[in-house]
């Protein structure tokens, strides 16, 4: 179908004159009538009628105005969400994003960018470290935002937000509540962990084999973050982990720290995206949102 004459058959349709049509659009009034007559005969079907000297729409033109208006309508829309897009108003950002960034930071995050950016649509999944990095590798995510100490992979690029330190931590009536002890005797203790992948246990575990010890038992394990802690608050157990997750429930004593001499561990949490990949202005935006904000509040 010729849209371009459509277009101009709708132009006319909607001011009612092919001479008013003619001087909105820029070109002769013949012009208008020849390109109509060649669209009626296209598409086999008369679209206007003579009425004494004016010519009305037939039936089946009123129709097809009431459809080119809908059709008009959804072009000028799909032209305002290119550039929306285009602008970084509207889109979708694919955020993949291990538990503790998930936990600590991202529901802060996400609310401020979506305060300034109602449109755009966040889609967050969590998981563990190797799962975050395997979706923005396979171009499941756009952005994964990590919280560890691990190997970086080569074709990822990092920007650090943060950075704090992994603590012991107990129970507040816990015996080792406070004390300071060898690593020896912290990892003959049980253990609260989360699934094998995440990053905090793959740093307990490579603490302990660094210094030639046997890992601890991990006496229940789970998927989530806020499980470990609460069981670990309810007197069972230790855990090692951000001191920024449980830095509020140490100074409102439902947890106590466990000083370990010789162990200083830094964990730090990153943007990261695939190198060497210029980013959409909606992911560049969402970046120097989340640097702002760590930048105001940490």
């Amino acid at each position: 179908m010729n849209t371009h004459g459509l277009r101009l058959f709708y132009q006319v349709a909607k001011i009612g004159s092919f001479t008013k049509a003619a001087e909105q659009l820029n070109i002769s009034q013949p012009a208008v009538s020849s390109q109509i007559k060649k669209f009626e005969h296209e598409i086999g079907v008369p679209l206007f009628q003579q009425n004494g000297r004016k010519a009305v729409l037939t039936e089946f033109g009123t129709a097809l105005a009431g459809k080119a208006e809908h059709l008009f309508s959804l072009e000028k829309q799909i032209e305002a969400f290119i550039d929306d897009y285009r602008n970084g108003e509207e889109g979708t950002i694919r955020i993949a994003t291990t538990y503790l960034p998930a936990n600590l930071l991202l529901p802060k995050l996400a609310a401020s960018f979506k305060r300034e950016h109602e449109k755009v649509n966040l889609v967050i999944s969590t998981s563990n470290t190797k799962d975050a990095f395997d979706q923005l590798q396979h171009y499941k995510a756009d952005i994964a935002i990590y919280g560890g100490i691990g190997e970086r992979p080569d074709n990822v690029d990092w920007y650090e937000l943060l950075e704090d330190e992994l603590w012991f931590v107990v129970g507040a009536n816990h015996r080792l509540a406070n004390q300071t002890i060898k690593l020896e005797e912290m990892v003959k203790e049980p253990f609260i962990m989360r699934e094998e992948g995440s990053s905090m246990r793959e740093h307990l575990f490579s603490l302990c084999y660094a210094n030639q010890l046997n890992p601890p038992k991990v006496a229940l394990q789970f998927d989530g973050l806020s499980e470990t802690i609460s069981t670990v608050i309810s007197g069972y157990g230790a855990n090692f982990i951000s001191s920024l997750v449980v830095k509020d429930h140490i100074k409102n004593g439902q947890l106590a720290r466990v000083n370990v001499e010789g162990v200083s561990v830094k964990h730090r949490i990153a943007i990261c995206t695939r190198k060497n990949e210029e980013q959409s202005i909606l992911v560049k935006q969402f970046i120097e949102k989340c640097k702002q904000n760590i930048r105001k509040n940490y």
